[in-house]
């Protein structure tokens, strides 16, 4: 009888979409030596080689996709086991581990874990601030639970399969000045094309935030925005703009409330929207996942009508 590694067969189901071992290694944070490691180990529990060689690369041979096909299923069984198993008894048990966006951390997360501590406190929850593109890897290997992130109008997000995305919250995108900048005078909206001298902060590169920045000075603006400083932390953007002059564009929820050094608008050419998601596996999800889950849409529904005030 073979003895299956279900993480080696992870590692074989992201070799099967992902098709190098570089592409897995940096995608899972692991050096390529390590996954062709672990491959190796996984043929020698099978008894029979997985990859042939391929220029120079390697690919899947007949029995690695036959076995990748298994791998699969078998990953899906096993999680359905662990939360059938986490559904027997009367106590609400296990570990969830979360993570998401710097606001979607602080404002639905953070609320959620004192929801559960009071309400489930048997449940472990360990939460991490990650955008999606770091997050997807661990949830895929089962590492990670549950993943909120963002994605923008007129920049989706692509949709991975084997994953379940829900819209959790959707809040319009606002124009963020410094108090005294000119166009803050008159507490109209703002219109992207007035700011085209302006400096702009935003995400790092290669965030949905940053092509939102970049992609709405294009289209709205006719104009290259001049993105001088990049920051992941929300508060270091406002910073920026309240110090140092920078324009943002930003959602309600990343944004203090009553604060006089900055001025927030409306966009004047078109209303842009950033919808919040919550990623997670397409399998069924365990008991503890299911009282989180509740807790953060929860904790959405407050957050939407407090920044609606």
């Amino acid at each position: 009888m073979v003895a299956l590694d279900l993480r080696r067969l992870r590692f074989l189901r992201e070799f099967e979409e992902r098709g190098t071992l570089a592409a897995v290694a940096a995608a899972l944070g692991y050096s390529p030596s390590t996954i062709s490691q672990q491959l190796a180990l996984l043929e020698k529990d099978v008894g029979r080689p997985l990859l042939e060689q391929a220029g120079r690369g390697v690919r899947l041979n007949d029995a690695g996709r036959l076995l990748a096909q298994h791998a699969r299923i078998l990953l899906s069984a096993a999680e359905a086991a662990e939360a059938d198993l986490a559904g027997l008894g009367g106590d609400l048990r296990g570990t969830v581990r979360a993570g998401g966006l710097q606001s979607a951390a602080r404002r639905l997360l953070v609320p959620a874990v004192a929801r559960m501590q009071a309400g489930s406190p048997q449940v472990r929850v360990e939460i991490f601030e990650l955008e999606l593109e770091q997050a997807l890897p661990g949830l895929r290997l089962g590492a990670v639970d549950l993943v909120i992130g963002d994605e923008y109008d007129g920049h989706p997000r692509p949709r991975p399969a084997g994953m379940r995305f829900s819209v959790l919250l959707e809040e319009p995108i606002r124009v963020v000045l410094p108090a005294n900048h000119p166009l803050a005078v008159s507490g109209a909206p703002v219109a992207i094309s007035s700011l085209r001298s302006d400096v702009w902060t935003s995400s790092a590169e290669g965030t949905g935030h940053h092509a939102m920045v970049v992609g709405t000075c294009r289209t709205l603006g006719g104009y290259e925005p001049d993105v001088r400083h990049r920051s992941n932390d929300a508060d270091v953007q406002l910073e920026l703009v309240r110090a140092a002059g920078a324009v943002a564009l930003m959602p309600p929820l990343a944004l203090p409330a009553g604060d006089t050094g900055l001025a927030v608008r409306d966009l004047a050419e078109a209303t842009l929207q950033r919808r919040l998601v919550t990623v997670t596996r397409d399998t069924p999800p365990a008991p503890a996942l299911i009282a989180f889950l509740s807790a953060v849409k929860a904790a959405a529904v407050k957050a939407a009508a407090t920044t609606a005030a």
